[in-house]
């Protein structure tokens, strides 16, 4: 074993100690407070090896190092929040560097190597075991946000040329996006429920119908505060491209999946069938001879 180390490097290995003390807390608490046995054992059990980790830096270093309180609480607060899955693999998305870190130090201290797989293990694990309500019903929140920002996008681009008043414009919207978010709830409740996938068909109707109303009030509300319609348009679009944003973030982390591409296809359909919307309300315009 290699114990001559210097400053630097006891410096590197210090931090190492912190990230593992700090994430044995967060795995530890959230194992307290999660209500799947079989999570508990799988959270239980990585917390034991990351305080294992942080022991044999300990014999490296010859000193003790407390938890980061401010990473422990951002972690934890963002499981508690956004679910255990997405909280948990933020975490992990840290100890890929870290992996590569222990790797520049493999040649000088010869535990770099076995933590670094152990890390890899860890991710593994949760990846097989961990299962959350919100993530099984995931593909109704995407049914019922895609829908809202492709439909009400095009319909208030289409209702902004048109009618060329705010309030009235918010009314339309209101009522078309309500519609058509009940609408949304009724047909994933009949969808889910032929599938017989093991989901229930009325949180699925939920998930679905509550993604496209939050939606429709995210988009609708410009048009209730401010006067100028060009103006309440383009924060719509604006607003639109921030909700695609964060939720595809958001499944980026929690599935593994490529953000990019998501982000970009969703956002490009919405934009799309805003700009048609947007002519064909011209067109409509001018052929009727309308002037609201």
């Amino acid at each position: 074993m290699k114990t001559d180390i210097d400053d630097r490097l006891r410096a590197r290995l210090l931090t190492f100690q912190e990230d593992e003390i700090t994430e044995h807390r967060v795995y530890s608490k959230l194992a307290e407070r999660t209500d799947s046995p079989a999570n508990r054992q799988v959270l239980t059990r990585i917390a034991g090896d990351e305080l294992r980790h942080y022991q044999e830096w300990r014999i490296y270093t010859g000193q003790d190092v407390a938890p980061s309180r401010i990473r422990f609480w951002k972690y934890y607060l963002i499981s508690r929040v956004f679910g255990l899955t997405f909280g948990i693999k933020l975490m992990e998305r840290g100890e890929v560097s870290a992996q590569r870190n222990y790797a520049e130090i493999e040649n000088l201290v010869d535990k770099a190597l076995s933590i670094a797989q152990d890390e890899i293990e860890h991710e593994k694990a949760l990846l097989a075991v961990l299962d959350e309500e919100r993530l099984r019903y995931a593909g109704s929140v995407v049914l019922g946000l895609n829908d809202a920002l492709v439909e009400l996008t095009g319909a208030l681009a289409g209702f902004t040329l048109a009618l060329q008043n705010t309030k009235l414009i918010a009314l339309t919207g209101s009522i078309t996006g309500i519609a058509a978010a009940l609408s949304m709830a009724a047909s994933e409740y009949l969808s889910t429920r032929s599938e017989n996938t093991g989901k229930s068909p009325v949180k699925a109707a939920l998930y679905t119908g509550s993604a496209y109303l939050f939606t429709v009030l995210i988009l609708i509300l410009p048009y209730l505060v401010l006067d100028n319609y060009y103006v309440c348009l383009g924060l719509s679009l604006a607003s639109a491209v921030v909700i695609v944003a964060v939720f595809n973030y958001y499944i980026s982390v929690a599935q593994d999946e490529p953000f990019g591409r998501r982000f970009f296809e969703m956002a490009g359909v919405s934009f799309a069938v805003a700009a048609f919307s947007f002519g064909i309300g011209y067109v409509l315009r001018s052929f009727l001879g309308v002037d609201v």
